[in-house]
């Protein structure tokens, strides 16, 4: 089932089942596809956006909360912390599961002797086909120094 379609029917299901704090989450992340969808339809693309660019929307709404509830727990607001932590388990319910440290190395290391990368220069590269299949799955803030270190 495609994301969008699952998204959906989790909505459907939480408003069946009156949870509040689950339906405002979802609500959030059909708000967020739709604006991409729109600006897709402004760029010639009918279609929308597909489940690459829903997955690129949703880790991008984990890390921002993951960044608010940080912020929220120095500001010592533990109970809107909490809250931003109940939103990022909604989205990451859509989320591929996300690899370990060793599965990233082992992908990191296929990407590099997949392009035939061997300096720094082609670091561009690597990120590209580490995004193409990884979207979701790593964290490319994390995923982007140990290119840099494999390649320097």
């Amino acid at each position: 089932m495609e994301l969008r379609a699952k998204v959906s029917a989790a909505l459907k299901q939480a408003m069946k089942d009156k949870a509040a704090d689950r339906l405002s989450t979802l609500r959030l992340i059909n708000a967020a596809i739709k604006d991409k969808d729109i600006a897709a339809r402004a760029e010639g693309n009918e279609d929308g956006v597909g489940d690459a660019e829903v997955l690129a929307i949703l880790g991008k709404m984990s890390k921002q909360r993951m960044e608010s509830a940080r912020a929220y727990e120095e500001g010592g607001r533990l109970d809107l912390a909490e809250s931003e932590r109940a939103e990022i388990k909604v989205i990451e319910e859509f989320l591929p599961q996300q690899l370990s440290d060793e599965e990233a190395e082992q992908a990191v290391a296929a990407a590099v002797a997949e392009v035939g990368a061997d300096s720094i220069r082609d670091m561009g590269k690597v990120m590209a086909v580490l995004k193409s299949r990884y979207t979701g799955q790593m964290d490319f803030g994390t995923v982007g120094p140990k290119v840099k270190a494999r390649l320097s």
